[in-house]
């Protein structure tokens, strides 16, 4: 889970612990079923935690599972970030993503089912992989690596391609996904300007491992 700085005193450290059991409760009913419908008792007891204390984190089961999405999607940024640390090249960060987000299919799988489920209508998000991919798009335009014009055009096709790589992923676990994600994330970078041969070395480099 994605962390922030410790509550100060015991009520603070309570309170957050009880908002972060809601909200990863949220996320286990999004991951197994996507059902939005649960009551509030339901999650409530999945959560472990007494029914008045929804409201006290929540107006809404609607701002919970925003809540929700919105610390899958932190986590993920999280651990994409912590495996390209020290990586300077925009090509190989952009590939890099493709290639990790493929191998989170095992190592996170709740993560990647969220983000299939949901991560359409954040590709533009200020959280998770979007502001990062954002970022590094505007850093391979302003350097030359990247010949495409405008980041955030750039940014739509990659994050429609992500997500139907995670698609493809879950859906087809028998698929060599480390194969299907080098192939395109090697379209994606000579879409971004990168000739054949660059694409085909910066996707095949070596890939740190994946913290589960």
């Amino acid at each position: 889970m994605p962390t922030s700085a410790l509550p100060k005193n015991r009520f603070e450290r309570r309170r957050a612990e009880t908002r972060q059991a809601l909200v990863r409760a949220a996320r286990q009913i999004l991951a197994e079923t996507g059902d939005t419908s649960a009551s509030i008792q339901a999650i409530a007891e999945r959560a472990d935690v007494g029914f008045g204390s929804f409201y006290n984190h929540f107006e809404s089961k609607t701002e919970l599972f925003d809540a929700a999405v919105t610390d899958a999607l932190e986590e993920f940024g999280q651990v994409i970030d912590a495996c390209v640390e020290g990586i300077d090249d925009p090509a190989e960060l952009v590939a890099a993503g493709f290639r990790l987000t493929a191998r989170m299919a095992d190592s996170h799988p709740e993560l990647l089912r969220i983000l299939r489920d949901r991560g359409l209508a954040h590709i533009h998000s200020e959280r998770g992989l979007a502001p990062r991919a954002l970022r590094d798009l505007e850093i391979g335009i302003a350097s030359g690596r990247f010949s495409c014009g405008d980041a955030t055009i750039a940014l739509s096709a990659l994050g429609g391609t992500l997500l139907s790589l995670v698609a493809l992923r879950l859906d087809r676990p028998d698929l060599d996904g480390d194969e299907a994600a080098s192939d395109l994330a090697e379209m994606v970078l000579r879409m971004l300007g990168l000739a054949a041969d660059d694409a085909h070395e910066v996707t095949r480099r070596p890939l740190p491992d994946l913290a589960r």
